[in-house]
């Protein structure tokens, strides 16, 4: 007799033993927030609310159908060129999610590769789950985690044959290390060895760059439209819903064909439309904003390393405290709480083994006085 729940037991209780177990839980809504990424308060701004029920008014609650069928409608196409000026790029596609569109758009790109020859993929050890499901299909070359020495030694060491499409993809701004990439470094390398360039943005868009366009510029600046695939998330820094993917417009036309990612799902609500919407709107002008992430960001890492903290090389609003032992983290997290602090713990296989720790999120949302129960919180820990 077939028996999952018999087969599934003795693996949930693996996880529990090794603190691995997950559970689903709503936090107490009185706890200070540091673990969202709503970085810069816009899921709560009055204009983003307001753009979201406009057009959940005129468009319905759902979208009703994909996007080739009824789930377009000129406003959205409208949106996809405003968000596509704001990358500065041809063109732009906007997908329901994330780990939706990187886990589709990667194996559409692989199938370009001329007859006979196999992509060449290679990809930062630390890429986010979704890139990695997107590239199941083929072997991944990884480098060392923001070692553009040792991409440039495997990419010289792994030419392939004559036509073969190489690919270099990863994030530009890590959402577990919160380090970024030297995007400017990594185009260049690109553009000499003749590779396609897919830059995960979701963690910068919004956040850094002009106008919080991103770290994308200076990639544009070397490599050309062609060769050059940029994503990023809308529903982090810009407060809604969703994902894009924008480059050129050859790209965008070969995705709608192609992509089954976006072919087969529903049109993303209405309401994450117009939230978009709003947030276009706002984000090129909140400049002070970011700038006080930034300095509230290196105050947490200043206040975390007086305790012993690694927080390994952040310079964004992702601030790692690294415990190391999954049991500790979680007690961490524990004590954090009980001060009023929601930290989560982040656990392998999120992270490496042995480098269970808190992921501290930081968002402008924070008020001053927040900030400092955050800070005094974190200095009455333990040293790890």
């Amino acid at each position: 007799m077939a028996d999952l729940d018999g087969l599934i037991a003795p693996r949930l209780a693996r996880l529990s033993a090794s603190r691995q177990r997950r559970l689903l839980r709503a936090p107490d809504p009185a706890l200070i927030d540091v673990s969202s990424n709503d970085y810069l308060g816009l899921s709560r701004h009055p204009r983003v609310i307001e753009r979201a029920c406009e057009w959940a008014h005129r468009h319905g609650a759902g979208s009703r159908a994909s996007r080739l069928v009824t789930g377009t409608t000129q406003a959205v196409l409208d949106l996809e060129a405003r968000l596509a000026a704001f990358k500065g790029t041809e063109a732009a596609l906007i997908f329901a999610t994330g780990f939706q569109l990187n886990s589709s758009v990667l194996p559409v790109l692989f199938e370009l590769a001329p007859s006979g020859t196999r992509p060449l993929l290679f990809t930062d050890r630390l890429n986010h789950a979704s890139l990695h499901a997107g590239s199941h299909s083929i072997r991944q070359i990884r480098y060392h985690h923001n070692d553009l020495g040792h991409l440039d030694e495997l990419l010289a060491a792994n030419r392939g044959q004559a036509g073969e499409l190489r690919f270099i993809v990863t994030e530009s701004v890590f959402s577990m290390d919160g380090d970024r990439t030297d995007v400017a470094a990594l185009a260049r390398l690109a553009e000499r060895h003749g590779a396609i360039l897919y830059l995960d943005e979701a963690h910068a868009t919004g956040v850094l760059g002009p106008g919080g366009r991103g770290l994308a510029a200076p990639a544009q600046d070397i490599v050309a439209p062609a060769a050059l695939v940029i994503m990023g998330t809308l529903g982090k820094a810009l407060g809604g819903a969703g994902a894009y993917v924008a480059g050129s417009r050859a790209l965008i036309d070969w995705l709608v064909n192609r992509c089954a990612g976006f072919i087969y799902s529903t049109a993303p609500q209405p309401a994450a439309f117009g939230a978009l919407d709003a947030a276009l709107d706002l984000v090129p002008a909140m400049d002070a904003e970011r700038a006080r992430l930034a300095r509230l960001a290196e105050d947490l890492r200043a206040a975390l390393r007086e305790r012993g903290c690694d927080t390994l090389g952040s310079t964004t609003q992702i601030v790692p405290a690294v415990i190391g032992d999954e049991a500790a983290a979680l007690e961490a997290a524990h004590m954090l709480e009980a001060a009023g602090v929601l930290a989560v713990a982040i656990r392998p296989p999120t992270v490496p083994t042995g480098t269970a720790r808190l992921r501290f999120s930081l968002s402008t949302a924070l008020s001053d006085a927040q900030f400092d129960a955050v800070l005094a919180a974190v200095r009455a820990l333990p040293a790890p």
